[in-house]
This record gives structure tokens, sequence and C-alpha cells, in this order.
């Protein structure tokens, strides 16, 4: 216990007649930054700028929504299939990032087909990038929710997450790992790599390389610190890996492809006209 921290966060930023909390804030500063990143890019490819607010709807919707149907179906379902209607209760918790990842893949298709009429692999290398970044923004929020957190540590960064009842119950007074810090970390350290990979490599002319290392990257840094996080649920406590890891090994296999298929075809040639095209007249 020397030298751990106790953690006493509000979860909540401002309490009134309208609660904000700080898993919110992180959220939306995540979403808006995301988004003026994303439009730097598309105006340095000279996409129309009309795709930016299509695309932040798809992706909005299609990240919560794909959320919560991942944590109902993959985590709750005994629970959720006795009172459906409790799915649409999202305020009260309960989303699973690899259920928003599904649901953003299947939002970017969508967008694609509707939208753009270019291959999907054309938004996903552009849209992972800041999604590395809201991912590290998430699991700060997670940190001022004193949730998601690992086992015991004697290590000297241990915190007391004193406002868990978790913690409280299970694991008081020893001190426990951080664990949505180290997963911020690396997702941070995937965002600086992506943004290298774009501007200085212009690894955007090899479709799909981007977005490899971003599922190799993110979900193997998630599938090792699945080993020292608290299992979500109690029925995952015997199972040699926990339903967070099993989740993760399709995208790291995906990603794997990715990098490969993209090695092996010529490099494009894109040009950089560095604005945005001009809109059709109506």
């Amino acid at each position: 216990m020397l030298g751990s921290i106790v953690w006493d966060w509000n979860p909540n930023l401002f309490e009134g007649i309208v609660t904000v909390r700080w898993y919110g804030l992180m959220f939306a500063i995540g979403f808006t930054v995301g988004y003026f990143i994303v439009a730097k890019m598309f105006k340095h490819e000279g996409a129309p700028e009309s795709w930016l607010g299509t695309l932040l709807l798809w992706v909005v919707g299609g990240t919560i929504i794909g959320a919560r149907l991942g944590h109902v179906f993959f985590y709750e379902w005994d629970k959720y299939s006795q009172n459906p209607i409790e799915i649409l209760y999202v305020w009260e918790g309960g989303l699973a990032s690899h259920g928003g990842t599904i649901g953003v893949i299947l939002a970017v298709i969508l967008f694609s087909i509707i939208t753009t009429k270019r291959s999907p692999l054309w938004t996903f290398d552009r849209l992972v990038i800041p999604i590395a970044l809201v991912g590290a923004l998430i699991r700060l929020g997670n940190l001022f929710n004193s949730e998601i957190y690992g086992g015991p540590t004697d290590l000297p960064w241990g915190f007391q997450f004193v406002r868990s009842y978790q913690w409280v119950t299970q694991f008081a007074p020893a001190a426990v790992h951080p664990t949505q810090i180290y997963e911020a970390l690396c997702y941070l350290a995937l965002f600086g790599l992506l943004m290298w990979m774009y501007w200085k490599r212009n690894d955007e002319e090899r479709p799909g390389l981007i977005l490899g290392v971003f599922f190799t990257v993110l979900f193997g840094c998630r599938f090792l610190i699945e080993f020292i996080k608290n299992s979500q649920e109690p029925w995952e406590d015997d199972m040699m890996l926990n339903m967070g890891q099993w989740l993760s090994i399709p995208f790291i296999l995906a990603g794997i492809f990715f990098i490969i298929r993209a090695m092996m075809r010529p490099r494009l040639h894109l040009k950089f006209p560095n604005k945005f095209p001009p809109e059709p007249r109506k």
C-alpha cells in the first residue's frame, strides 16, 4: 500500500438540473477533435467537405448503437432478454468497445456505399486515426468513473478506487492496477504512430495499411492488458481467456491480414490538392 494513489474523483463534472459527467465530456471532446482531424485529411486530399457531417452522423450512431448492443449481447444477454426495454437505458451505463467497433465498421460500409462510392478502406484508413485518440479519452472517462480497473498490485502507481463499490467490497485496502491509464497510454501512442504514418510516410497510399496497424496494435494491447484486468461479469472468472480477449483475436488477425495485403500490392500515387473541391450547385 505504500505510495499507492487514493482516487476519489467525482465522476460528475457538473450537478444540477442537468448532470454532466466527465465520461460524457471525454466522449464529446474525442468526437470534436476527431472531426477536425478528419476534416484536415479530407481537405488535404481534396475530398468533398459535405462528406464530413454525414460521416460524423454515421460514426456517432454506429458507435453508440454498436457499443450498447455489444454490451447487451456479449456480456448481459440474460438480464436484457428478460427486460428488453432496458436496452434503451444507455444513461445507466453498459457500453462495450468491441460492439462499438463493429458498429463503426457497419456504419462506414454504409457511408461508403451511399455517399463516397469508394472502397470502405479509403474511409477506414483515415477514420481510425482519430478513433485511437477517442479510445484514449474514453478510457480516461472510465478512470473518472472509477471503473474497468485491474487486480491488486504492489507497484507504487497502484490506485485505491474508494468510490467503487467493487473495490470497497472485494479489494480494499489493497491498491489495484489502473488499467484505464495503461490502455489510454497505449492508444495515445497508437494515435501518434498513425498520424506519423499518414502525414510523414503517406501510408494512405497503401490501402488498408493504416487500418491494419490500428487493429493489430489496439487490440493487441487490449488482449495483453486484459490479463491483469478484472472480469466485467462473474461468469468470465472461469474462462481461460475472458470475453474481451476472445473478441480481440479476430480483429488482431484481420489487422495482420490487412498489413500483409497492403504491403504486397503496389503503392498508389495520390494527388494532394490541399483544398476542398467546389460544391456542385443545387
